[in-house]
């Protein structure tokens, strides 16, 4: 499952940032813990993973790797550390897969999001309207390397990834990236 969204990274070339240690990003012990993210002022964005909420572990492969297999039906998360944050790959094995992912977040006091008109969502400063993050528009693509369509909504402060692998006669694994950096 890494290796394939490892390859899917690669080719897409030099604009997707690599993976990396980073102190600043903190891991939960279990699965629903998610993550807790920096901004660019030194505040944090709890982002939720999704799938159940339960009390399976973490699967860290190395620092900068974490495994969550089976957060839903067919569908696992690998989740990398990078230089200035976290990407979130979903990990789509069938057409049973969900085409919704939600990912719960919590804004530190002081932020909120934006939508940026590239199809992602910027986390503002409300006093100094200062954008200090940025969930960057969703990809996606299947096992050919096809881009599938993927885009955001935002349901109160749930982060809402739509993947149509289903309408686009996708070859699985299909692969999606939620990316946020501060």
């Amino acid at each position: 499952m890494a290796d394939t969204a490892n390859q899917i990274l690669l080719l897409r070339g030099w604009t997707e940032p690599p993976e990396a240690v980073n102190q600043d990003v903190i891991w939960g012990p279990r699965a629903l813990d998610g993550v807790s993210v920096p901004t660019r002022n030194g505040q944090h964005i709890q982002i939720g993973l999704p799938g159940p909420a339960d009390d399976r572990a973490v699967t860290a492969v190395r620092p900068s790797l974490r495994v969550f297999p089976g957060v839903d039906t067919d569908t696992d998360l690998i989740a990398q550390t990078t230089t200035t944050g976290v990407r979130l790959i979903t990990v789509l094995h069938g057409p049973d897969a969900p085409t919704e992912f939600r990912f719960a977040l919590g804004l530190d006091e002081g932020l909120s999001l934006d939508a940026a008109p590239s199809g992602g969502y910027d986390v503002v400063h409300d006093r100094y309207g200062a954008t200090v993050g940025r969930f960057h528009r969703p990809w996606a693509c299947d096992a050919l390397y096809r881009p599938i369509t993927a885009a955001y909504d935002l349901d109160g402060p749930v982060l809402v990834m739509t993947v149509g692998h289903r309408e686009a006669d996708a070859l699985y694994p299909v692969v999606a990236d939620p990316f946020y950096a501060r």
